[in-house]
């Protein structure tokens, strides 16, 4: 990524987006922010992004009722709308997450040369795309898994700097854990949620309270919208 690129970014107020959200913005790229209601489309603004998509408001339909065929028009009518965002210009990458329900909108969209990233599958591992769009327009699919011990460290030091937020919205108590995964499971959460294992409160962890006084609004971004 480098600055002015045009990130597509899936989910981006949840837990992996919001993440790559604030990477792109403090990397001088511009998120296009893809989310599925108006609370979530906030979170993004709060955040600084400005090119948000709200795909319910939308409603696009990039599979037919049964799952079974792909509808380009609709791909098509997606690239539009990212089109009109960033001022007659497409995705130079995708950030790609949610698999077999986007992953050929994902492909279609991305400009001549670009890059589809794929880090995970959640709405399934069997992806389709139209290769056509892939190798005549010489793109590239790119697998990334987690991260090197150095990439470890240096998300770590972002974060210890604040210049990257954790993106939790609630915390539960360990008796709690089963409500925690169901409301994951329900999609009732915002970004990260948190267990707390070994204490009867936040914050007992903290070692520098006067940083993090500093930066109170950013970290608790996604708690109340």
């Amino acid at each position: 990524m480098k600055q002015g690129d045009n990130v597509l970014i899936w989910g981006a107020s949840g837990g992996l987006g919001g993440f790559a959200t604030q990477y792109a913005l403090n990397g001088g790229a511009n998120p296009v922010c893809v989310v599925s209601n108006a609370e979530k489309a906030e979170i993004c603004r709060r955040m600084g992004a400005e090119m948000i998509i709200n795909r319910s408001e939308e409603d696009y339909r990039f599979w037919n009722e049964d799952g079974t065929q792909q509808n380009p028009a609709e791909w098509r009518r997606f690239g539009k709308k990212i089109r009109e965002l960033t001022g007659g210009e497409d995705i130079d990458i995708v950030f790609e997450h949610p698999g077999r329900e986007t992953f050929g909108a994902s492909v279609f969209v991305t400009r001549k040369g670009g890059t589809i990233t794929t880090c995970a599958s959640t709405t399934g591992y069997m992806h389709e795309y139209d290769n056509r769009y892939l190798w005549m327009n010489l793109k590239r699919i790119v697998s990334s898994h987690f991260a090197n011990y150095r990439e470890s460290w240096e998300a770590n030091r972002l974060i210890a700097k604040g210049r990257i937020h954790p993106t939790l919205s609630r915390t539960y108590r360990l008796d709690e854990t089963g409500q925690a995964a169901l409301d994951v499971h329900h999609n009732k959460h915002q970004g990260k949620v948190g267990v707390l294992c070994l204490a009867p409160e936040e914050g007992l962890g903290v070692l520098d309270t006067e940083l993090r006084e500093q930066h109170l609004d950013k970290i608790n971004l996604f708690r109340g919208v």
